[in-house]
């Protein structure tokens, strides 16, 4: 029976691990979701671009969406400070944009840029002896 307890305790530490750095969980996916989703998804074209790698990418830089000349323009690269300004209002930081949304509450803009980065990052290559097998 201790085997059993230790095993569920081991195992739901184990999900609570993954879950704290898992992008798929937490508020920014929640905030996300509910604030973004109407326009944008993560991986395809909505009425917005797909927002999956937007850090380091330069503005208006995704194949084929129809972006407005104005962001095109732009020569942004989104980083935690554009994307803070874009969110809060994109009009000011690239006049004649075709964003009309604005996100006022700064802890919704905090937990989406998050998110946003924590799914740009790349995973952590793995040492160089194990992707050749520790030959």
């Amino acid at each position: 029976m201790r085997r059993i307890q230790f095993a569920v305790m081991i195992a739901s530490g184990l999900v609570a691990l993954w879950g704290a750095g898992n992008p798929a969980s937490g508020p920014g996916r929640e905030v996300f979701e509910k604030r973004c989703t109407g326009c944008h998804s993560l991986d395809g074209v909505k009425v917005g671009p797909p927002l999956r790698g937007i850090f380091g990418r330069r503005a208006a830089a995704y194949g084929s969406f129809p972006y407005s000349a104005a962001l095109q323009k732009s020569a942004l690269t989104w980083n935690e400070a554009t994307l803070e300004r874009w969110l809060t209002d994109p009009e000011s930081l690239v006049p004649d944009n075709d964003m009309a949304f604005r996100m006022s509450r700064a802890e919704e803009r905090t937990a989406i840029i998050e998110y946003l980065k924590q799914l740009s990052e790349k995973p952590a290559r793995p040492p160089s002896g194990a992707a050749r097998g520790n030959r």
